[in-house]
């Protein structure tokens, strides 16, 4: 009697299995909460330039071809920095550290996406859109990883302009142009990378130091920090309220006032904590967090403008 056989095409759970960890890996090297952070500013950025809601189209091929342009300079950063992401603790599992991609994969990957992304940005958009896109892998992969990270305190801060370009990318994919309030935009973001970044980088100082990265959060004192962090801090919200009079209405106005007061506020605690001696890396990280939701709810605002509020200054 002849036993039925199983059909060819049947896989067994183990392989299945390892092909959603390869998947998950592939995933992991893009760096999906750093995408998450740069889409928030990228819608709401389109809807104001709109004066409304875009084409369905238009919103999808930008914030598409925005995730795949992210996602591959996050992968090209895993694969040029694997050699320091063994050395510290926050980076030791990315997939090329524990070896579930090769770096070979990851290269291969990594130039897929990007070319992927600038296709969908260039003829889902429009060209000035697409080349926004690969200025933007292009400072991240090669300004900040390649030339800053390893050789400047400064890194983070000319290396962070590769996150402002997303409200570029956006503002083009809406009127195919680059215009003043998205300078503005920019702006902002660039004066907000510095003390979203710097107090993480206060929390992580040992890693950064055992990697030999000289990030100054991890190379200088507490005080030092601390004051760069409040400087910067002022200057973002200062800013971030040049663009009422380039057309925001009342609901950005008041996001920006009453938010910039309050991040301003924790700046300055952080620094009373750090001249006081008294700092410790969960305030740090208060900071970092509280960063986040700022921009949240400044963009938040941005993109609710158009529909509740006027310009205050028509």
């Amino acid at each position: 009697m002849k036993t039925q056989q199983a059909p060819a095409t049947a896989r067994p759970p183990q392989a299945r299995q390892g092909f959603g960890r390869k998947a998950k890996a592939y995933f992991a090297l893009t760096k999906p909460r750093v995408i998450e952070l740069l889409l928030v500013t990228t819608l709401p950025t389109m809807i104001f330039a709109q004066g409304g809601f875009p084409p369905v189209g238009l919103i999808l091929a930008t914030m598409v071809g925005g995730a795949l342009a992210a996602g591959s300079a996050g992968a090209f950063n895993c694969y040029i920095d694997r050699d320091i992401d063994k050395l510290m603790h926050r980076t030791e599992n990315r997939p090329l550290v524990t070896g579930e991609v090769t770096p070979r994969e990851a290269l291969v990957f990594s130039w897929i996406l990007g070319v992927v992304a600038i296709a969908v940005l260039w003829f889902g958009a429009n060209p000035l859109a697409g080349a926004l896109g690969v200025a933007a892998i292009f400072l991240y992969v090669v300004v900040y990883t390649l030339v800053l990270k390893r050789r400047t305190s400064q890194n983070i801060v000319w290396g962070g302009a590769a996150g402002c370009m997303p409200v570029l990318i956006a503002w083009a994919a809406v009127t195919n142009a680059v215009e003043w309030p998205a300078v503005v935009l920019f702006l902002i973001i660039f004066l907000w990378t510095p003390p979203h970044y710097w107090p993480l980088s206060m929390k992580y100082s040992d890693d950064y130091n055992a990697a030999n990265v000289p990030m100054l959060g991890a190379i200088a004192g507490a005080r030092a920090v601390s004051v760069q962090v409040v400087l910067y801090a002022w200057a973002m919200v200062a800013c971030s309220l040049l663009l009422i009079p380039a057309g925001a209405g009342w609901v950005y106005a008041i996001a920006a006032v009453a938010g910039g007061a309050w991040f301003i506020r924790e700046s300055h605690r952080l620094h009373s904590l750090a001249h006081r001696g008294e700092l410790h890396p969960k305030a740090a990280m208060k900071v970092f967090h509280g960063s986040i939701s700022y921009l949240t709810v400044l963009f938040l605002a941005l993109a609710v403008d158009p529909f509740v509020g006027s310009a205050i200054l028509a």
